[in-house]
């Protein structure tokens, strides 16, 4: 089973989605939690600050594992954690997986193309 975590990013009741770029094998032009897959010898929290850091140039702590939201959709199993604080300015430093990054309310999340119909809940529930 493949491994993949991400991040949920709130300020001022807003969530930080990315935008994956048309040319993305998994999930093409669709809006996503940052997050990525965890690498061979890695952990999922470990994989987690490692891939904020690569996507959004921020720093976060180490999560607590047993904190995250684990979902399984089909052969993937997500490890999910919402992340409280950070340290650095969020830009869009992945510029070959996406090709936008926003801030978004519930409202305006209802109206997006999301990689999965299971976020909403998760994002704002």
């Amino acid at each position: 089973m493949e491994q993949v975590v991400a991040g949920i990013l709130r300020s001022q009741h807003r969530v930080l989605l990315c935008h994956r770029r048309a040319d993305r094998d998994w999930y093409p032009n669709v809006w996503d939690l940052p997050g990525g897959h965890v690498t061979p010898g890695e952990t999922p929290p470990r994989a987690l600050v490692r891939e904020l850091a690569e996507e959004l140039g921020v720093e976060v702590g180490l999560p607590d594992a047993d904190a995250a939201v684990v979902l399984v959709e089909g052969l993937i199993e997500f490890h999910i954690w919402r992340v409280a604080e950070w340290t650095g300015g969020v830009r869009n430093a992945a510029q070959e997986e996406h090709d936008s990054i926003g801030w978004f309310t519930e409202f305006e999340v209802r109206d997006l193309d999301l990689a999965s119909a299971m976020y909403v809940d998760l994002l704002f529930g």
